[in-house]
């Protein structure tokens, strides 16, 4: 673990690596999983705002379900999540060519709203955990995602850089910044044993 200001760091983000493979797992972690996307309670109010403009996107399913369920539900775990269609796939969830997509980021890579997509899904394989003094930054291994684990292996990308929008989104340049400090010591120590 590695604490910078107050997030712990998962060494894993570093030693890991990971490049989506969208051709080989076809998007599936838009579909399978217990509940959808955590949402912070500012992401929620924000889908609230643009769903209009998401809609056109959606499927008639989707559409549907948060017609029925509304842009955020509270899961079995007490957390904010979008609401599943029919307990599988995030309501959000579009099929482009077989493979699983967002209507949000689509909207948003048009141009329409200025919201890319719920921060939890830009960071994935990073889960984000607050706690009451500091953030848990940890790598989550999902079987679903071997086809990328094998692509960043092959590519050698380590998991934070992979994220590297999604971390400066998150948490700003400088601590990407930090990230790479960080990466440079932990490899430096490696040499050294």
């Amino acid at each position: 673990m590695i604490e910078i200001d107050n997030k712990v760091v998962s060494s894993e983000i570093f030693e890991k690596k990971f490049c989506c493979d969208l051709p080989s797992c076809m998007g599936m972690c838009c579909v399978y999983g217990d509940s959808g996307a955590p949402l912070t309670p500012d992401e929620a109010i924000t889908l609230e705002k643009i769903l209009e403009q998401v809609k056109p996107y959606m499927t008639s399913e989707g559409i549907s379900a948060v017609n029925e369920q509304g842009v955020a539900i509270t899961d079995t775990d007490g957390d904010l999540v979008t609401p599943l269609i029919d307990g599988k796939e995030c309501v959000f969830t579009i099929f482009e060519n077989g493979i699983a997509t967002c209507a949000i980021e689509k909207a948003w890579n048009d141009g329409k709203i200025d919201f890319r997509k719920p921060i939890s899904c830009h960071l994935y394989p990073i889960r984000a955990k607050e706690y009451s003094t500091f953030t848990a930054i940890n790598y989550n291994q999902w079987d679903i995602c071997k086809p990328a684990r094998d692509l960043g292996n092959k590519l050698g990308i380590p998991v934070y850089k992979f994220l590297k929008d999604a971390l400066i989104r998150a948490y700003g340049e400088e601590f990407y910044h930090q990230l790479e400090e960080a990466e440079k010591l932990l490899s430096l120590q490696s040499n050294e044993k």
